[in-house]
């Protein structure tokens, strides 16, 4: 296990603040957990990914104590026109699979949650009234590892003192996208829950298992196993960190750290032109950055081990390496719609730069002699560009810097 030790002499950096004033509380297996009380209605946000698909869950708890959520989807690879940065099919869902679940012939109500977890999965807990008595409802949400589909499982757990009847539809809904705004025409996009009936006994559970899925009409679509899909996200989050621990005097810097090291590593998508990194955020997917992969993302992954970030990393590089030319004309500050395409809006920005530093900090870390010699042509290159633009000052001289012209950067970027 690799891990790195940090002493920090400054107690007064400690961002650890008091039980009572803290939402979310560290837990002993590597989550965190809040447990609602009087610190409602609140609402919060989380984005996770997979390779074919990303979701921003927008979730919370009313002032009642029932919870919600707001499925925003993004499929990075099912491209839509102009096929420009942005151009990712995205669609946000108010969908809630329980609202068709009766117990005793009616609705559940009266909700209260107990419980919600960050564990690499978003994780539910409430006590429901049903059948006229409380029973426990548990939902689970977290992205395929594989499939472009965001997995929702759902329990009822009998609590009570007696059986119940517990009768949940099933939904396999198709929405099909508009063909002349798709590059790939058409896309089905389908929410699909599996239902199921059967007498609860006190003690019993009964899951429920849901997706929502988009692919082309073109794509054979394999059906979802579910307890597989939820191993192999758990799978993913434990490998992830298990290499590259962060400790240091203060827990909660420690904890940060270990979410940001999954959220950096899941965010590798899957393009036909090999995987790549991708800022997210519901507007950058399937294409790459000057700044945000060349320079920051792809020189951690080495440190960290993990072959796939390793793979997005050398990769993005080469497509990168694409715009070498003789003529020293700017490599372009990003690569967009797969590799098919750049961005160039904001002029050099000093990218050039930028690659060089990361590319070189990506080969001294990853200690491949055999990727070195593939990456050592544009990290040159890219050098001797920055030569070709030295100011009489010494500085190197560009459009704009990585801010884009947010702030004055002048001639040079610093």
């Amino acid at each position: 296990m690799k891990k790195i030790l940090l002493s920090l002499a400054v107690a007064a950096l400690s961002l650890s603040a008091s039980p009572a004033a803290t939402r979310w509380q560290m837990q002993g297996d590597g989550s965190i957990a809040w447990m609602p009380k009087e610190d409602v209605p609140h609402d919060d946000h989380i984005e996770m990914s997979g390779k074919r698909v990303s979701v921003v869950l927008r979730y919370g708890v009313d002032e009642k104590g029932a919870f919600h959520v707001n499925q925003s989807m993004v499929w990075p690879m099912l491209r839509t026109i102009p096929n420009n940065t942005h151009a990712s099919l995205m669609r946000r869902f108010q969908w809630n699979a329980l609202e068709d679940v009766q117990v005793n012939g009616r609705p559940m109500s009266n909700e209260r949650v107990r419980k919600i977890t960050l564990d690499g999965t978003l994780r539910t807990e409430s006590q429901m009234w049903g059948g006229g008595q409380w029973l426990t409802v548990v939902r689970q949400y977290f992205p395929s590892t594989e499939q472009p589909a965001l997995v929702e499982r759902f329990a009822i757990v009998n609590t009570g003192q007696k059986a119940v009847s517990v009768e949940s539809d099933y939904k396999n809904d198709f929405l099909m996208t508009d063909a002349a705004k798709g590059v790939d025409g058409s896309y089905t996009i389908v929410r699909h829950i599996k239902g199921e009936g059967r007498l609860l006994n006190p003690g019993d559970t009964l899951w429920m298992n849901a997706y929502i899925m988009a692919y082309r009409q073109s794509e054979d679509v394999a059906n979802l196993d579910y307890d597989k899909e939820l191993q192999a996200r758990y799978d993913l989050v434990a490998a992830l960190q298990k290499n590259l621990v962060l400790e240091t005097p203060d827990e909660v810097i420690n904890r940060m750290f270990a979410f940001a090291k999954v959220r950096a590593s899941e965010s590798i998508y899957e393009t036909k032109q090999g995987p790549v990194h991708g800022p997210g955020g519901e507007s950058y997917y399937a294409a790459i950055w000057a700044n945000d992969q060349a320079e920051y993302v792809n020189p951690f992954f080495p440190f960290e081990g993990y072959a796939y970030g390793n793979a997005a990393s050398l990769n993005s590089y080469e497509w990168f390496a694409r715009y070498m030319n003789d003529e020293w004309k700017p490599i372009p500050s990003s690569i967009i719609a797969e590799g098919t395409d750049i961005w160039n809006g904001a002029g050099d920005r000093g990218d050039a730069a930028m690659i060089a530093h990361g590319a070189s900090r990506y080969v001294l870390a990853r200690g491949d002699r055999a990727e070195a010699h593939r990456l050592w042509p544009l990290i040159t290159w890219c050098l001797e560009y920055c030569n070709k633009k030295l100011m009489p000052e010494g500085v190197v001289a560009s459009n704009s810097d990585e801010l884009e012209g947010r702030f004055p950067s002048g001639k040079a970027n610093l």
